[in-house]
């Protein structure tokens, strides 16, 4: 159902009041939004990549994948013709802004047993993130995802809910896979700098080697299912305040036999774990601190109008009643600083904190 985008906001605002299960999301660069509203609480699991919906999936391959069938939802769209109005008079008002120092101490810590146990020889990479909690009053759930909307305009921009596993929301500048009939895409993303001066951004070795990574890691993964593969030199680009180095990377999908193969090949991808998969997600496991859950898990359409449509969960965070746990983190190799990638951290969490503000 087509809606006015300010009727929109409104029946979206009243599903999230009725604490209904709900998803709202506007693709990369495009001026379409789409709400899937389910027509009740269960917590449905993704049982198989045959399903047509909308999926939330965990880091850790182990997690449940949360689903809403397309079956099962009513669907709303609209179109976002021009900047969005906020309520500027409507304020998320923080109590506490500053990052404890002693998470600041312990994430260096943790970078440098990293960077330790890679010049040991026992990984390529391995990408470290941490949690960074936010507390504050009177949280304007539907005004900050409009905020995020008009900000971040070339990234995947969700708000995702459901009553039994809680308030998600994110920005992510990064794909997954994108399959539309046969026609596969994907990019391999990688390397951090502020967005100084973008046409005179020059990149070290250390992230060019990072970046690399990702890209031969994904072609090694994608050879037997994707056929006539065609890669882009890397490039850098924008996303929101930051800067990376991109590589696009398309091909033919063999058989639709494979998606499930494909995805659960390529995720979680070494921009959000590291290489050799195994030895980094079980560095991570243990050493990291806290459960990921759903942060550098992936989310998207499933089998809608013949396309899938998957982006990697960065950039976001999860909303609960007097608190955002905003989550970052960035990728460690035998040359990574572990005061720099605090930095590279701080950066990150900035993004999120503009439309907190």
């Amino acid at each position: 159902m087509h809606k006015n985008i300010n009727i929109f906001f409104t029946e979206i605002e009243h599903v999230y009041n009725l604490k209904s299960p709900f998803v709202v999301y506007r693709k990369p660069d495009e001026n379409k939004i789409t709400a899937y509203i389910q027509n009740s609480n269960i917590v449905h699991e993704l049982n198989s990549f045959n399903e047509n919906g909308f999926v939330f999936a965990p880091f850790h391959k182990d997690g449940k994948k949360i689903f809403f069938p397309l079956k099962d939802c009513m669907i709303l769209t609209s179109e976002i013709n021009d900047v969005i109005l906020v309520n500027n008079t409507s304020k998320n008002v923080k109590q506490q802004f500053k990052t404890n120092e002693d998470s600041k101490q312990m994430h260096i810590k943790l970078v440098q047993n990293g960077i330790d146990f890679i010049k040991n020889n026992k990984a390529k990479k391995i990408v470290l993130s941490r949690k960074e909690k936010v507390e504050y009053t009177d949280f304007d759930v539907i005004n900050t995802l409009k905020k995020m909307l008009n900000i971040y305009k070339n990234a995947f921009v969700y708000l995702w809910y459901h009553p039994t596993v809680g308030l998600w929301m994110g920005a992510t500048p990064e794909r997954l896979i994108s399959i539309k009939k046969n026609t596969f895409k994907t990019m391999a993303l990688a390397g951090t700098k502020l967005n100084i001066d973008l046409e005179s951004v020059i990149w070290q070795d250390k992230e060019k080697e990072e970046q690399q990574f990702v890209t031969d890691y994904i072609l090694d993964t994608i050879k037997s299912s994707i056929g006539n593969i065609k890669i882009s030199k890397p490039y850098t680009v924008q996303a929101g305040d930051l800067l990376h180095i991109r590589t696009d990377i398309s091909g033919e999908l063999i058989s639709n036999k494979l998606l499930e193969n494909l995805i659960d090949s390529l995720h979680p991808t070494p921009a959000v774990c590291g290489l050799p998969k195994d030895i980094a997600t079980q560095f991570i496991s243990e050493k990291e601190g806290y459960n990921r859950t759903f942060y550098t898990g992936y989310l998207g359409e499933l089998n809608i109008n013949n396309q899938t449509n998957l982006f990697v969960n960065l950039r976001c965070m999860k909303i609960e009643s007097n608190s955002a746990s905003i989550y970052v983190g960035g990728g460690i190799t035998k040359s990574s600083n572990s005061i720099k990638e605090w930095e590279e951290t701080v950066n990150k969490a900035e993004i999120m904190k503009r439309v907190l503000a």
